[in-house]
This record gives C-alpha cells, structure tokens and sequence, in this order.
C-alpha cells in the first residue's frame, strides 16, 4: 500500500480524498493555488505544497509543478480526483516514467476512451450498441449532408475531444446544417485546439444514464449498477439518482453486461463510468467513458454501501476485486450546490460566504470544502457543495432531500439551493417523467 498520496486537485473532492486516506493510514500531500490558500483540503492534508497563482494553467494543469510537488514530499502515489488532469494520458504516463502510481487507468485506457471516435470504434468492436453516425471525422460539408440524409435527421454534430457542451450543436433540417457544422468546428478548435467534429443520430427524449465500473490489473471487472443523470442544463449535470426511476431489472441486467464489456474491451483498470443514452423504447446507446472518479460517485456509495476512492486506491496498489456486480439496496439523490444564481441563467456567484447552516440527520451526507467566512475564488468550476441523501424508497429520499435543503442556509453570495427546492416539488420529477431536456420547460 502507498505511504503517501498527493492530490492533484482542488476543493471538495481532494477533501474527500483525504478522508479517505486518513482512514487507511496514508499520508496526503494537498497542492494548491495562491486563490485556495485557505481552502480545507489544504488544512486537513498531512502536508500542503503551493504550486502557483489561480489560473488553473499555472497551478492545477501544471505538470512539473506537481511532479516538483510530489518529489520534495516523497509521494509516491498521485490521485487526480476529477477534472484538471484526471484524464490526461501525458500525465499518467509521465507519472510512469517517474515512478510514481498514477492512481487511474493507464496511459493507452485513457488514451483510447478520450478520443470519443477511438472510444466508439473500440465499442462498437466490443458488441457494446452505439449510437448510428460518421465512422470517424467528418471531412467536409458534402460529407456531412451525404450522411445526415442517410442517418435522418435530427443529427447532432460533436467536438471529438469535447466536453461540457463544446463544439455540441443539434440539426433538425438539412437547411441548419451548414451554419451547425461551421459553428461546432470553431467552438471546438477555440475550445480544446482541435475543431474534428463528427456526426451521429439525434435521439429524442434522451435519458442520460450511466453504469459505475471498476476493473483489477488481473483482467476482471464488476459493475456497481446505474445513476441516472438526466437533469441537466447545458449538458451540465445538477442532479444525479441511484437506482434511475427509469430502470427496469432486465434493463440494468443489459446495460451492467454492456459497460463490463467495454472494461473488457480495453482490459479497464481502475475505477469509471460508462455513459449511455437511453431513448424513450428503453434502447441504450454507447456516449463516452469516464477514466476518472465522478463528481457524483457518492449515490453509488450510499446505496450499496461502498467506498469508491478506497476501492481506487486498493486497485491502483495491486489488489484483486472480487468480480462480483453490485445492485442499489437503497435510493440515493444528489443535489449539486453551485455558486450560481438560479434566478439569473445560473451566472456565476463567487464572494464570501458570511453565514453558513449545513442540514443533518438520518440518510443526509454533505460533500463539501466550504465553511463560515470561506471566498469562493471565480477561477475555478462553481460546484461548492454535494447533498446526498439516501432512504428505503425514492419518494422517502426526495421528501428527506426536500427537508434538507430547508435547513441549509448559505449567505454572502446566490446557490442553487432554490432551484433544487422547486425540483423536489415538482409533480414530474417526483413521478420519474423527465429526460435530458426536462429542465427547457422547468419554471421556478
């Protein structure tokens, strides 16, 4: 087992991270930015290195600053939580060179699922169902209309190396497809430096489901059943649920053999998500897989009573899993708190926070770095908070989740608290009838 982990992140998850470590008796080394000084992931770490001003291009995605960091410490493991250089395959394989365990999947996994043409090629080969579109690239405009009047439309045109809904644009007629195409192929070039985009069938009233995974260096993998994460704005995730309401036991039996399948397919090691798109028949579409740890890992640990950065770590050490696949004994939903003001197309709210209340009680977790007098800084993602609560039934976890964010109380600066309040309320949501595009029509 490791002697010392350094976190290659920020805020609530390297927070989560260390609590973790903590209770497996590992040191921790917390990087941060001048901006995050007086963070809590930089107080509970065993050490704590700056490594640069905000901008994330200087602190967090600076490589030989944290390879520097690890060094003068002694690390000799890394976890990068999620975002910043989660998925970078430079960096996972400069860890190798250096001898340092990069607490993942390794370079060429990554590699193959960050390219979302690679990712789908590999899937499809695996028997793994996709979505029907470009083989890979579009090349030109005259390819793109050949293939969307042989598709049918809507099409959606996708960045190959985005995410976040960049270089994203939806088709409904071919007289839309010139202007989409030629916008896409900027945003993602200005976006991610490469303006690739390829096509694939739009499918309607989507759900966005996803099967957690995690897979040993011996070659065996194990699902841990779904999260549903169909709430969205922006292609953003607000709210996620275990087990989806959407779900039936065949269905999940399906998806669970289809994302074990595509760990088999790359010989996965580590701890991922596999993301579908589930239309309204119930078919399920290959999306992406995540080489990381997910922001909203916490559903699955709270219905199957599981830790998924303790299960990293063991992994990454060299242990075997068991192999076995897991199934949601409980319902579990998660609420993002963001610094945004819902009331103001979700603008961003940094600034400090001058009085602060947390909920609590039976079936309540609050993942959180944030405290009384805490900045929230503006360089980085606005997420300052995950409430998860979790019951025997799911109208038992709404109605919990609704007195919950009753109690909790952060002033100083606008969250998404009200926004999740009028979500529980809703007639719809509680019902299970919502998709990817519920919150188009959503008044608060």
């Amino acid at each position: 087992m490791f002697k010392k982990i350094l976190i290659a992140n920020r805020g609530e998850i390297a927070l989560r991270i260390i609590r973790t470590c903590r209770e497996m008796g590992i040191k921790t080394v917390a990087v941060y930015s001048t901006a995050d000084r007086d963070s809590l992931h930089v107080k509970f770490a065993d050490e704590a290195v700056c490594i640069g001003p905000p901008a994330s291009s200087e602190s967090y995605l600076n490589m030989a600053k944290i390879m520097s960091a690890c060094e003068i410490t002694n690390a000799n493991a890394i976890h990068p939580g999620y975002g910043f250089l989660a998925e970078n395959e430079k960096f996972a394989e400069i860890c190798r060179e250096y001898g340092i365990k990069f607490i993942g999947p390794t370079p060429q996994q990554i590699s193959m699922m960050g390219d979302k043409i690679t990712a789908k090629d590999t899937m499809r080969k695996a028997g793994v169902p996709c979505i029907p579109g470009s083989d890979g690239l579009l090349e030109d405009m005259n390819e793109a209309k050949r293939l969307a009047i042989e598709i049918g439309y809507p099409v959606i045109l996708k960045a190959t190396a985005g995410g976040g809904g960049k270089g994203m644009r939806v088709v409904w007629e071919e007289k839309e497809l010139e202007k989409a195409f030629n916008t896409a192929r900027t945003e993602a070039g200005a976006a991610f430096g490469n303006d690739g985009v390829y096509m694939e069938k739009f499918i309607e009233e989507p759900r966005h489901i996803e099967i957690q995974v995690a897979g040993d260096q011996y070659g065996k993998a194990c699902h841990l059943s779904e999260r549903d994460c169909s709430i969205q704005r922006r292609h953003q995730k607000l709210t996620e649920e275990s087990p989806s309401p959407f779900m039936t036991p065949e269905l999940r039996e399906r998806m669970g053999e289809a994302a074990i399948k595509a760990c088999n397919a790359i010989n996965y090691e580590g701890v991922g998500t596999v993301e579908f798109l589930v239309d309204k028949y119930r078919n399920f579409y290959f999306m992406e897989m995540n080489t990381r740890i997910q922001v909203e890992h916490c559903v699955t640990e709270e219905v199957i009573n599981y830790d998924l950065i303790k299960e990293q770590i063991k992994i990454a050490a060299g242990d075997a899993i068991s192999g076995k696949n897991y199934y949601p004994a409980m319902h579990a939903i998660e609420c993002r708190i963001n610094a945004e003001d819902p009331y103001n197309d979700f603008r961003p709210s940094p600034g400090k926070i001058t009085t602060l209340h947390t909920p609590g009680g039976h079936g309540v977790r609050i993942d959180s770095h944030i405290y009384d007098g805490y900045v929230i800084p503006p360089y980085y993602d606005s997420m300052i908070a995950k409430i998860i609560c979790v019951a025997q039934t799911r109208i038992e976890a709404i109605e919990t989740m609704e007195r919950a964010l009753s109690e909790y109380v952060i002033e100083g600066i606008k969250t998404t608290i009200p926004f999740h309040r009028a979500l529980m309320k809703d007639k719809n949501f509680r019902e299970g009838n919502f998709n990817t595009g519920f919150l188009n029509n959503f008044k608060f």
